[in-house]
């Protein structure tokens, strides 16, 4: 298998790596570069933590919360995302054991070529980058969505393309401008879900305009709080996994993160948390304080307020409401912003395997892959079909693909995981592991299971009471596309499965020894930041 398969640190054409080195710095062991096809490594760790905290909350949460409220009740809506958040956990444990010792850009992608087939690569990297610009497309439609909260006359089209210009302009500068975007951006997002959290709690409690205790009343309304039965609970797994999707694209960092060796692991080990305080707390007061059956959450284009906004509106302050939603809506930039660089790496990784066309390969003096980021910019265009449809409409619909794509990137790492720890084993290589995934091997297996299991159940809602077509092929179309994809590479290269006594773990390899040593914290609250960030 060819094993020129990434954004790479270490080019394959550059010696392997030696696993008895004893230096501890890159200026020590300097990594070798083709200026064609290599990235920079200008990600601090201070930015990689905190795209692993805040990076890709956005509109999934913010605005998708709401669509799962409706459909699902409050119910579902915890037991969707508190489930489908333990097997993320589970999920990035399995990929950052494998980013860790390979930093390579591709990430699961490069992985699925190296540790399965290289046809399956193949079919994986282009599936993983057409989900970008629908993603980025996404959070387009999601503004034209949001500014109606201040008016419905004025067009969201003319919104989405200075949004659009905007991000692909700062994207083409350079990746350390596109690091500082998205670090200030996340940490407006943490503040601001802290403050939904305070400020739900004691609307909760009574402190709202109605002077009102609320407690579980909501949980009782009738018809709740599984509304729909087992099929509302299905649907709702789609929010969820929109929600959560894109929490494996962290890895895809790796080859422009200086000291991926300690910074990937600690940004893994954030997801816990982020899970925890970011979703499952929100959504519990998401269905503690609005009933399913608030007309607030839903109008004639489906989607009218984010239940964030609706809540701090509870609380009698009409600004504070406005305030949020102009927060959600920079969450929504935010989330398009690492989008686009995500789509622009991975089309650039099928453009150095030859697997598109070699213009998007091409790169900035900056080395920054601007043919790549364009074609992504392009390709997200699909989100002025609002137009046609209705952006509430057109927003579910990318929200069904999304969810799809997230579900078959965890089933695959899952299986991937598996195959790189049986491959490290029979090659006797596993101690040189500079990051552990302490779940092995039960946590892989319980990401294949029940994710393939969710993949295939939540479309249930496309076959109750009669069949949606259009619904049925925005929950099931990707998965016909990949087979047909692997078919025609594997068929086209003749390709050969992965054998584990021969997989290859040297190129790329990045094992304890090259970490760099970090300079301790300065006092009591670096410390405390750096363990909780």
């Amino acid at each position: 298998m060819a094993s020129s398969t990434a954004i790479d640190a270490r080019p394959p054409s550059s010696p392997t790596h030696k696993h008895n080195a004893i230096t501890t710095t890159e200026e020590q062991h300097p990594l070798p570069e083709r200026p064609e096809d290599t990235l920079r490594r200008a990600l601090s760790a201070r930015q990689v933590q905190m795209f692993s905290f805040a990076g890709v909350i956005g509109t999934g949460l913010f605005i998708g919360t709401g669509k799962a409220l409706e459909t699902g009740g409050p119910g579902s809506l915890l037991v969707c995302y508190t489930v489908v958040g333990a097997i993320v956990y589970l999920t990035m444990l399995s990929l950052g054991e494998m980013a860790a010792y390979m930093p390579i850009s591709g990430s699961f992608c490069t992985f699925s070529s190296r540790f399965i087939d290289d046809a399956f690569g193949f079919t994986m990297t282009w599936i993983s980058w057409f989900a970008a610009p629908v993603s980025m497309a996404a959070d387009l439609v999601a503004l034209q969505i949001l500014i109606k909260y201040w008016t419905l006359d004025f067009p969201g089209w003319p919104v989405s393309l200075a949004v659009l210009v905007a991000l692909v302009a700062a994207n083409l500068i350079s990746v350390r401008l596109y690091g500082e975007i998205e670090y200030w951006l996340g940490l407006l997002k943490v503040v601001t879900v802290v403050i939904f959290m305070i400020v739900g709690i004691v609307v909760n409690a009574g402190a709202n305009t109605d002077h009102h205790y609320i407690g579980g009343e909501n949980w009782r309304v009738p018809g709740g709080p599984f509304v729909g039965g087992a099929g509302g609970l299905a649907s709702v797994f789609v929010s969820a996994s929109l929600a959560y999707s894109g929490t494996e694209s962290i890895t895809f960092t790796a080859g422009e993160t200086k000291n991926p060796t300690k910074t990937i692991p600690r940004a893994i080990k954030n997801v816990f948390w982020r899970v925890l305080l970011f979703y499952v707390v929100s959504v519990l007061l998401i269905g503690l304080n609005i009933s399913y059956l608030d007309s607030r959450l839903l109008n004639k284009e489906k989607i009218l307020r984010s239940p964030f906004t609706i809540i701090l509106e509870m609380a009698g302050a009409r600004a504070a409401g406005s305030f949020i939603n102009a927060v959600i809506f920079t969450s929504a930039v935010s989330a398009g912003n690492h989008s686009i660089y995500i789509g622009g790496r991975l089309l650039y990784t099928l453009a150095i395997k030859g697997e598109a066309p070699c213009v998007f390969a091409k790169l900035t003096k900056n080395k920054v892959p601007w043919a790549s980021l364009l074609a992504t910019a392009f390709v997200s265009c699909l989100c002025f079909a609002s137009s046609f449809v209705g952006s509430g409409q057109l927003w579910i619909w990318l929200q069904n693909l999304l969810g799809v794509s997230g579900q078959i990137n965890w089933v695959v790492i899952g299986v991937l995981s598996i195959r790189f720890r049986a491959a490290l084993k029979v090659q006797k290589k596993t101690h040189l592991l500079p990051f552990r995934n302490w779940t092995y091997p039960v946590g892989p297996w319980i990401c294949v299971v029940l994710n393939t299991f969710i993949l295939l159940v939540q479309g249930w809602t496309c076959f109750t009471p009669k069949f949606d077509a259009v619904n049925f092929v925005s929950f099931y179309i990707q998965l016909p596309v990949m087979l047909l994809l692997f078919v025609i590479r594997k068929v086209w290269k003749k390709t050969r499965a992965a054998r584990i006594s021969t997989m290859d773990l040297d190129t790329d390899a990045m094992t304890i020894s090259d970490a760099e040593e970090e300079n301790p914290p300065k006092d009591k609250m670096e410390r405390m930041l750096n363990w909780f960030f």
